[in-house]
Formats: C-alpha cells, structure tokens, sequence
C-alpha cells in the first residue's frame, strides 16, 4: 500500500478474536482486498496462552485479559462475578477451555423461526465444517480442512472412566461424537489442542494469513470510537494507552465490529449507537438511536460439587506438584499425554434436569481434580474432583451498559443470574443430577466424601443458596447486539449482521446470538464468523445440509 494509504483499508475489523481472526483470513484470501484488524490488547506471545494448562494462569493475568466482573445481585449473594475475556490475538481462544461443542440443532432453527433467514441448522451446518479440522472419529457433519483442529483427550484418570461407567449404569449412553447432531449422553470432551499445544484462532486462522502484504495487524489499539458520516461507518479511532493521541483508521467498504459481547456493546454505545437514554446519561450524542445495543445479555451460570477422593487414589491435585508435575512436564515436552495437555473439563454429560424432557437441557461436566474453596484456580491439597452443571438456555435476561463515554472503564455486566424461575428450577435438577452421579456404585471404590457443599445441605432452599453462593459465570457471554428483523424494536443486526439503519457496519461475534446455545460458544462464534465472511465477499452461501 502506498503511503498516503496507509490508514485507509477495504475493511477495519475491531478485535482479533475468534470471529475476527476468521474474518481476516478468509477475507484477505482476495489478494486485491485489504484489511486492518485493531486488537485492545498484545500479541499472544505469552506462554501460558499455548500450553493448555497454562490456563490457570492466562485467565489471571491481566496483560491478556479483560478483568471484568458482573454487578451484584440477590441471586448471586450480593458477590460480584469475575467474567474473564481474552484481550491478546486470538481473544477467548487465547485463554479459555479449549472445548469445541456445537450444541444442538435447535439452537439454530430457533434463530430462523425468530425471521432470520439462512440461520437454521441445516444452513449454518456447512460453515461449522469449514472452521474444523477434525483429527479422528467423524462421520459426514465434520470438517476436515479447517484452521482449528478439533482432537479427541489423550490423557486418562480411572476415576473419569468409573465416572462414565457410573453414568451408563444409571441410563445415560455412551455417545461416540455430540457435535454430530445428537447431543445426549456422556464422553470425553473434544478439544482444540494438538500435538499438545493450544491451537486458537489465532494460531489457526490469523498467524497464517499475516504472511499476506494485504494484512495489517495492530495490538494494544483500543478502539474508542466508530467514525459515522450521516448514517454511514466510515472508520474508528483507536488509541495506543490511555490519555493518549486517538488514530483514524478508514474503511472504504465496511467497518466490522468483532470485539466481543461486553465490549461490541460498550463500543457502540460510546460511539451514539445505541438507546437514546443511555447515551444521554454518558453525555455522547445520539448519532443512531437503537434501543437493544447491550439489551438482551445471557450468560451460562454454573454450580460445582466437589468430593474428596480416598487415599492413595491419584488425581490432577497430586499431579500438579513435585516430583510428580516435574514428571507431567517431562512427558508433555517428549510429545506424550499429560495433564499440561488437558482441557480443564475432561468429561461432559448432556442430559436431563427431569425425566420427560426431548432433549438435554443441562450440561454437566466432570473433572478428576478440585480447587480449594474461595481460591482461584488453587488445586486442593488432598486428592478431589469436580462436577458442575448450567443450564443449556436462561432465561433470565440481563444488560451491558458503559458507564462512562472512556473506553477504558469498564462496562456495567449484568446477566441477572437465576432471576426467572425456570432457570432456578433447572439448576436445581442440575445439581441433583452431578450428585446422584457422583454417587453410583462405579465411583465408591474411589471416593469418599462430599466436600462442597457438603452432605448436610440438601433441601431446594439450602442447595440454591448454596448457588447463589458459589456459582460462578462459564465466561459464555451472548446476545448484546441480537439478529433479528428491522419489525423487532430490540434488535441490532439484521441476518446478515448488517446494523440497523446504518450503511458500511457489521457486527460479528457472540453477541449477535439471538439466545443461547446449548453448548460453549466457541465453536458457533467461529461459524458465525464463517458465514459473515461469505456475506461480505458476496460470495454464495454454501449448500445447506443435514
């Protein structure tokens, strides 16, 4: 590009995450158009960030993070919520379980009954596929030449399999692949690791397409502002630290916001996108009134159940220390399995909060280790595992809301835990299902006692104050900027990610979702992102398939 060109590009995309990594990669895959991605936070030169393991210390680590926290509630014991997210290339890929889950598909024929076209299952099918590369079991719905390997666990502990034993005796089935369309059952997570190092978005999709000229990668650019010319984005201005010159990047096609479901919100609320009343209050003009930016905010909420395992029984909290960690780390750097290489969730259970139901409404997960209470991300120092359980799709509705017009304060976070009832009364379900499963006759040999919340609590009142207590945010933020049609007054987008009343921006990552899925987000925001790409390139959708 030549000079004078320097800060004008085809598109600026705001945020290097999942979405925004795809979107560089595949747009850029025209060798006539440019790109300038803008990421808040450094490069992903972190350590921690590549080896799995290494999570405990990314998601405490400020550097790479966003530090967010949810308002207090009643419902959350009037706690503050820590709400991590990724703030390094790669985003939440860069930093979180590294579990790759589709979720049902409902989930998507749910969006196109709600008037957005080309959203249901058998559309968004194709664009699942293209993101994944799947290294094992997999029939026709998996991909094969994705940016993002998708591998099954490697590394085993006898505890996890009499846990699925246990679960199989009490009628729940072994299932061979849930991201194939048939979510229930139980099994061992699938993974975006290979060769024992986290593979992210990042690494898949946007380190390689930064060989090509027409890429252009900034870190540490906080984006403060969407430039609008009347009804028309026509660029951002970023800034390199607080207090600093802002900097004007242009877009002549399109801006595309990508800086995920906290901060696509704030950005545009503190750009005069957003509900009038809001912006008044910040003191930014109405530049387009759009009542639904930062409305429509859910969250995964999940309660754990933590057991002490018997004497002389091996778990991750023995593992991870001494001569036995010096041994895992031996094995990891010879390329063998260990727990360095390991999802922090090792085995998953889609099922039911209560007999009847078609389809699972829970999702339960399983770990042969355990943190001591009250401490982040501490392992115990007896052995102990962990089960936990959210529910797929809360109801509860809550808000985010910048409370001041300066990108580096951060935003109000309110998911509203458990405040309708049908989300108390399935977490409910939910804890009394990982009980009765850490509790089957497979497990005894094993285990010994109940330690959080302890045998004594038991009726509903004291289990869900127990949750109210304990439970913590699965970092699965969706929905602040909601597809739907220009007849909903809420929503932000339309289906093809275009806002509302505005020429030239776009919105793409996990907070376009019109509600929750049944699973992590991960794996749907990368579709998301696929699809986009297509939409912006003009390009055919692809043949939707079942």
């Amino acid at each position: 590009m030549a000079a004078a060109d320097a800060d004008t590009f085809d598109y600026v995309i705001v945020g290097a995450g999942a979405a925004g990594s795809i979107l560089a990669a595949r747009l850029t895959e025209d060798p006539e158009t440019t790109v300038c991605v803008l990421e808040a936070g450094p490069p992903d030169t972190n350590p921690f960030i590549h080896i799995p393991a290494g999570f405990i210390k990314a998601l405490v680590n400020p550097d790479i993070t966003w530090q967010f926290s949810t308002e207090p509630t009643e419902n959350t014991a009037g706690r503050r919520v820590k709400t991590v997210q990724g703030r390094t290339l790669g985003g939440g890929s860069s930093i979180n379980g590294m579990i790759y889950n589709r979720g049902q598909p409902g989930d998507q024929d749910s969006w196109a009954q709600r008037g957005n076209r080309g959203w249901g299952y058998a559309d968004c099918l194709p664009y699942y596929k293209r993101s994944e590369k799947r290294l094992g079991f997999g029939e026709e719905r998996r991909g094969r030449d994705g940016g993002v390997p998708v591998t099954d666990m490697d590394w085993f502990n006898p505890v996890s399999e009499a846990f699925i034993a246990g679960c199989v005796a009490s009628g729940i089935p072994r299932n061979p692949d849930y991201n194939n369309g048939n979510q229930a059952g139980v099994g061992y997570f699938q993974r975006a690791i290979h060769r024992g190092r986290r593979i992210s978005a990042a690494r898949g999709f946007l380190h390689p397409a930064m060989a090509r000229k027409t890429l252009d990668v900034r870190t540490n650019a906080r984006v403060c502002g969407i430039i609008l010319e009347g009804k028309r984005a026509v660029g951002v201005r970023y800034l390199n630290q607080r207090g600093g010159t802002p900097r004007e990047v242009r877009a002549r096609r399109e801006v595309i916001i990508s800086a995920g479901t906290a901060n696509t919100a704030r950005l545009l609320q503190v750009s005069g996108i957003g509900p009038g009343w809001l912006l008044q209050k910040l003191g930014v003009p109405v530049l387009h009134e759009l009542r639904g930016v930062g409305e429509n905010f859910r969250d995964h909420y999940a309660t754990r159940v933590v057991m002490r395992a018997k004497p002389g029984v091996t778990t991750l909290n023995e593992l991870a220390r001494g001569v036995k960690l010096a041994g895992q780390v031996a094995r990891w750097a010879m390329g063998r399995p260990s727990i360095l290489a390991t999802v922090p969730s090792h085995v998953y259970v889609f099922w039911k909060s209560f007999e009847g139901l078609d389809q699972p409404d829970l999702q339960c997960v399983f770990t042969p280790g355990s943190y001591a209470e009250g401490k982040v991300y501490v392992l115990d120092d007896y052995p102990g595992v962990t089960a936990g359980a959210w529910q797929h799709r809360p109801e509860s509705i809550g808000w985010v809301r910048a409370k001041t017009a300066d990108v580096f304060d951060d935003p109000e976070i309110q998911p509203n835990y458990l405040s309708d009832p049908m989300d108390r009364r399935v977490h409910l379900g939910g804890i009394r299902l990982i009980r009765r499963l850490l509790n089957t006759p497979e497990l005894k040999p094993f285990l010994e006692a109940e330690t959080l919340p302890g045998p004594h609590i038991d009726s509903d009142d004291e289990l869900m104050d127990f949750a109210r207590r304990n439970g913590s945010t699965t970092y699965h933020l969706i929905g602040t900027a909601r597809m739907g049609p220009n007849t909903d007054p809420t929503a932000v987008v339309d289906d093809r990610l275009r806002v509302h009343g505005l020429e030239g921006l776009r919105v793409v990552d996990a907070s376009v979702m019109p509600n929750m899925t049944s699973a992590n987000t991960y794996a749907t925001t990368m579709m998301i992102a696929e699809k986009a790409s297509d939409f912006i390139r003009g390009r055919p959708p692809l043949e939707p398939m079942l």
